[in-house]
């Protein structure tokens, strides 16, 4: 790249302070390393974000800290928990727990994606970070199992568990989802009535 289309590339860059830049770095990059593994180029990146190739150097060491930096926020929970928060509660259980589905597989499906590309791609990191923003993998499991359960909250009454039980089953539910290949994937209406209502068709007698 030539000095002017690198002063050209900064200019279109918004003044930013260092750790802003570095999320929008790490947001920009996912995307590609899902796609490309660890075989992806900081110049590539870079040029998704809008920055020259130096703008990534000054915020993260090297590629590999970026790597680690992409997988540990695909593994932090705190968007999904976000995501769990906006719901509305005062839809029915069946609508709460159908869009929480939606954002949790979307959540492991972005997790898998750029852990399974890492790995494919013979990057050692390919798993699970270990502490993430502060959050280990069980405090992490914990946290999405506590928003569930909040959600779960106002039909306590209706429930044969407590909340905080009922929730830990979805999540798991949801994390170990078998797939046919000869069969299509429940939706997520399918899969929470299903949860809700059981496998015997009309209920229990």
């Amino acid at each position: 790249m030539t000095a002017a289309r690198e002063q050209a590339t900064r200019r279109r860059a918004p003044g930013m302070l260092p750790e802003q830049r570095r999320a929008m770095i790490i947001q920009t990059a996912i995307p590609l390393i899902a796609e490309y593994g660890a075989s992806v180029t900081t110049a590539k990146v870079a040029r998704a974000a809008g920055v020259g190739e130096g703008t990534i150097f000054r915020v993260f060491a090297d590629k590999d800290e970026l790597l680690q930096a992409c997988l540990a926020e695909a593994f932090s929970p705190e968007h999904a928990i976000r995501e769990l928060g906006t719901i509305d509660m005062s839809q029915p259980l069946p609508d709460r727990l159908a869009e929480a589905a939606q954002s949790l597989q979307a959540h492991l499906s972005r997790m898998g994606a750029i852990a399974g590309s890492l790995h494919a791609s013979g990057h050692r990191s390919g798993k699970h970070p270990g502490t993430v923003r502060g959050a280990g993998r069980d405090e992490s499991t914990t946290r999405i199992r506590e928003a569930l359960a909040h959600l779960m909250e106002p039909d306590k009454a209706k429930l044969r568990q407590p909340p905080e039980q009922i929730a830990a089953l979805f999540f798991a539910l949801l994390f170990t989802q078998p797939h046919m290949e000869d069969e299509p994937a429940l939706t997520t209406q399918e899969l929470v009535e299903l949860f809700l209502n059981g496998a015997l068709a009309g209920g229990t007698k």
